[in-house]
């Protein structure tokens, strides 16, 4: 589905990877919320963010390292946005994958043949790669969507080289008496009514269930927490740049041992 293998390693990471694993309860829940959203996901993500998630994207492939011709993983990859800009950005091969057959059957649509993306579906918690297999992990709008965010952030860096970056983008809450209010409008009452709207009923429940969801997953795992999350599973320089007024939140981080 999409793309080829980059020659260095093919085989081995080819021959690794699994037949598609039953699925969680929650990443049953999240299939069947995203499965009728790939028509129209990368046009309707962008109005309904006033252009944001455009940025942010742009800002998490700037901290992905790896050589011309390595490899990379981009988890919950959707219809293969990031993919594309990181295998653009680094000229690196690319791993696009995601728990969604839809999200990657638009993608493999949008990619082509000799694109250097190849799509596997499977789990980002329950990754079918040998430890080390890649010289850079990315990974968008995930952690909502696991039961153990520490344990999925455990299984990312497992896979990734010693000294290798990793890069995540995930939505926030913002804080301050104007524009945690004005977030709070926006996502219960003008998101879920702008979605059906322009996307119908598929795109209402999914902008009814994000406002919620992202308060109540920070809550739990504030930024502070992620961060300290992201250096118990190994990684050094986490650093994070908070966007948007808040709304956004992209880190990037190395994994210990390796030169740098």
């Amino acid at each position: 589905m999409g793309g080829q293998w980059p020659s260095t390693g093919a085989r081995k990471l080819r021959d690794a990877l699994s037949l598609w694993q039953v699925p969680t309860e929650v990443e049953a829940f999240a299939t069947e919320l995203f499965d009728g959203l790939p028509p129209r996901y990368d046009g309707l993500a962008e109005v309904l963010s006033f252009g944001q998630n455009r940025r942010w994207r742009a800002e998490l492939v700037r901290h992905i390292e790896a050589p011309s011709g390595g490899l990379v993983l981009d988890v919950a990859t959707g219809p293969g946005g990031v993919a594309v800009a990181l295998r653009r950005g680094t000229g690196a091969a690319v791993v696009g994958l995601d728990l969604t057959y839809e999200m990657l059957r638009k993608a493999s649509k949008r990619l082509g043949e000799g694109s250097g993306v190849h799509l596997v579906q499977a789990s980002g918690t329950r990754l079918p790669f040998p430890d080390c297999s890649f010289d850079a992990v990315s990974f968008t709008y995930l952690l909502r969507y696991v039961s153990d965010p520490a344990q999925a952030l455990t299984e990312l860096v497992r896979v990734l080289r010693p000294g290798g970056t990793i890069a995540s983008l995930e939505f926030a809450v913002p804080g301050g008496p104007l524009r945690w209010p004005v977030w709070w409008v926006y996502t219960r009452l003008l998101l879920p009514a702008w979605g059906s709207a322009l996307g119908g009923r598929e795109w209402w429940r999914v902008g009814r269930f994000l406002g919620p969801d992202i308060s109540r997953h920070y809550r739990r795992f504030p930024v502070q927490w992620q961060l300290r999350a992201w250096t118990a599973a190994g990684l050094d320089q986490v650093e994070h740049r908070i966007m948007s007024q808040g709304a956004g939140v992209v880190m990037w981080a190395r994994k210990r041992g390796g030169a740098v």
